[in-house]
């Protein structure tokens, strides 16, 4: 039943985001390899040709940067992973549109920051050129843009950025390349180690160890990014399959390889779950009883009266936690001030601060719209 249900999920997906690590893609030495590279782009234009949609989340920029730098292995400051990716990204996609092209296929680079999918004109922008892309019959080729990125704004692995696109897009499956081909209870070289083929609730990751499952030298993701960005996918409704890139042409027809994890929940507004997902707090607001009832219970904005301290240094739109009295995290949301603005607000209501201030002060704190409630 459960190869059943997989398959169908798969095979009768009408939009699907694919996912390759970097150590799928490159040498050894840190450049592409034309064979990895090949046989992924063969296997996504057969499916492409079936008729269904391809959205490729594809790292591999800063590595493909690696031997044209002269460099030996990834660097680890932000400034030359920058450079590498400057260097890299533009040969990866080179790449892809002559692999893709030779079969009159047209790909199109899309390279998202965090703020381009948070902030609400430039999600609806980011969504809306999707939208286009996909209609006029374009592979989107997606990456974070490492190159403007900083520590404080990004994704930090490929795995999430893939989860979000997929409910970005509204795809039907994801699927995960990776350079091992399942999910292994603890690091498959190991003796007693046992493949997870299926995932249906947290229950069946008990007794996975996933430290010893780490990244290649290349990448940034092992195998907790993996478990974390399945999780993001599955709660939003999207089946995940996890698997190698040797095994692509399978896992794209719903074969029984990898790991498969069943969809968990439902389809939220997708700006929220990006805030949930695809960022780190600037600071936080600590509410008191009354504000943390009406956010969890009434779906409320946050209004000053019902902040009783500020923590951090942010500004107006950056993302911040909302927590407790006793410091337990309640929501995350986009702030409407400067944290240097709020310490006066605080336990006033809007009216009076506004008569006050002038009108621009009315505003609330979090508006609702921009909140979400965190489990």
């Amino acid at each position: 039943m459960t190869e059943m249900v997989r398959r169908a999920a798969i095979t009768a997906a009408r939009r699907i985001v694919v996912k390759v690590g970097s150590s799928s893609l490159t040498t050894a030495a840190g450049g592409l390899d034309p064979k990895r590279v090949g046989a992924l782009v063969d296997a996504l234009i057969s499916v492409r040709l079936a008729g269904q949609e391809i959205v490729l989340v594809s790292s591999g920029a800063i590595a493909a940067g690696l031997a044209p730098l002269a460099l030996r292995t990834r660097p680890r400051d932000l400034a030359t992973q920058q450079a590498a990716a400057s260097v890299g990204q533009g040969l990866l996609v080179q790449e892809y549109a002559r692999l893709f092209g030779a079969c009159g296929l047209t790909v199109g680079q899309v390279l998202l920051t965090v703020d381009d999918v948070t902030r609400k004109s430039h999600y609806r922008n980011a969504s809306q050129t999707f939208d286009r892309l996909l209609e006029l019959g374009v592979v989107p080729i997606v990456n974070e843009n490492d190159t403007v990125a900083t520590h404080e704004i990004r994704f930090g692995d490929n795995d999430r950025l893939a989860a979000l696109v997929a409910h970005l897009v509204r795809a039907d499956a994801l699927v995960m390349f990776s350079d091992v081909d399942s999910l292994y209870t603890s690091n498959p070289s190991r003796p007693g180690a046992r493949r997870v083929t299926e995932v249906r609730t947290v229950d069946d990751l008990a007794g996975v160890e996933v430290g010893g499952m780490s990244a290649s030298i290349l990448g940034t993701g092992g195998m907790e990014t993996k478990i974390n960005a399945a999780r993001i996918a599955t709660s939003a409704g999207i089946p995940v399959v996890l698997t190698d890139a040797t095994a692509i042409v399978g896992a794209l027809a719903g074969d029984p390889v990898g790991t498969y994890f069943h969809p968990t929940g439902k389809r939220r507004p997708s700006r929220l779950l990006w805030l949930a997902h695809a960022t780190d707090a600037h600071g936080e607001l600590v509410l008191d009883a009354g504000a943390v009832d009406a956010v969890l219970r009434r779906h409320a904005s946050l209004l000053p009266a019902g902040v009783t301290e500020v923590r951090g240094e942010f500004s107006a739109g950056d993302p911040v936690n909302l927590v407790g009295q006793d410091g337990t995290l309640i929501a995350r949301g986009l702030a409407n001030y400067d944290s240097s603005e709020l310490p006066d607000l605080l336990g006033r209501h809007t009216d009076e601060i506004a008569a006050e201030l002038g009108e621009g002060y009315d505003r609330t704190v979090v508006h609702r719209d921009a909140l979400i409630v965190l489990p």
